[in-house]
C-alpha cells in the first residue's frame, strides 16, 4: 500500500504543506500552518480532537455551513451563533427559522442552512451519545456523501474518506484518477490505495484543498 502512486503523491504533499490540522474549532487557539483560509482554530500534529461533545456538534454544524461556500464565510457564521450562546443542538432547535437563519447569513443560502442545521442538531440529540452510521447521516435532510463522510471522519473518527470537488480536479490533473469520476467511484480509488487510517484520511483531504488553493484549483461544494 506504501508504494501506490497515490500515497506517494500524498507523502509529498505532506512533505510540501505539512499537517493542517483539521477541522477547525472556535476554542482552540492553534493557528492555520498555511494561512490559506482561516488564521485560527488548527491543530496540526494534534488528532486528539474533538474532545467534547460541543467540538464534535460544531463540526457538524461546520461540514453543513461549508456547504457551497468559503471557510472564512463559515466562521464568521459561527462566531455569530457563538456569541448569541446557539451553537448547541437545543438552542438551535428551539429558535425560529428567521432569526437562526440571521445569525448563519454570511455562510449563503441561510434559509436551507437553517433547516439543515434544525435537522442536525434532532438527530445528533437522538443519537444520545452514538456514532451515527453513514447510511443514517444521509437520511437526515440535507446532508449528501460530502457532509456526511466529512461529520463521520472529523467528528467521530470514523475511517471514511471524504472527496470533494477539489479531490476531483487534482487527482484527475496528477492522473491518479479518470475525469468525470463521480464521488463514490473517486471515494473508493483513495480508499483502495491509501491505508486505511482515518488520521492519513483527514491530513489526504485537507492537503488536496490546500494544494488545489495553492494551484489556484477551483471549485466549488457539495
Amino acid at each position: 500500500m506504501s508504494d501506490t502512486p497515490l500515497f506517494q503523491f500524498f507523502r509529498r504533499l505532506l512533505t510540501d504543506y505539512s499537517p493542517q490540522g483539521w477541522w477547525p474549532l472556535l476554542d482552540h487557539s492553534g493557528s492555520n500552518p498555511t494561512k490559506t483560509g482561516s488564521i485560527t482554530g488548527y491543530h496540526p500534529g494534534d488528532y486528539s480532537f474533538p474532545k467534547t461533545e460541543a467540538q464534535r456538534f460544531e463540526i457538524g454544524v461546520g461540514a453543513i455551513l461549508t456547504q457551497n461556500t468559503a471557510w472564512p464565510n463559515v466562521e464568521k457564521a459561527l462566531l455569530n451563533l457563538k456569541a448569541a450562546s446557539a451553537l448547541d443542538p437545543h438552542a438551535i432547535l428551539a429558535m425560529a427559522g428567521e432569526d437562526l437563519g440571521s445569525l448563519i447569513r454570511p455562510s449563503g443560502y441561510y434559509n436551507a442552512k437553517a433547516r439543515k442545521l434544525q435537522a442536525w442538531s434532532a438527530f445528533y440529540l437522538s443519537l444520545e451519545g452514538a456514532i451515527p452510521t453513514r447510511a443514517a447521516l444521509l437520511g437526515v435532510w440535507g446532508i449528501g456523501p460530502e457532509t456526511a463522510d466529512s461529520i463521520r471522519l472529523y467528528a467521530y473518527g470514523c475511517t471514511e474518506m471524504v472527496v470533494d470537488a477539489y479531490t476531483r480536479r487534482v487527482l484527475e490533473a496528477e492522473g491518479l484518477a479518470p475525469k468525470g469520476t463521480t464521488y463514490e467511484a473517486l471515494k473508493k480509488i483513495c480508499i483502495d490505495h491509501l491505508p486505511a487510517d482515518p488520521l492519513i484520511y483527514q491530513e489526504f483531504h485537507a492537503l488536496l484543498v490546500e494544494h488545489a488553493k495553492r494551484t489556484r484549483t477551483r471549485a466549488s461544494r457539495e
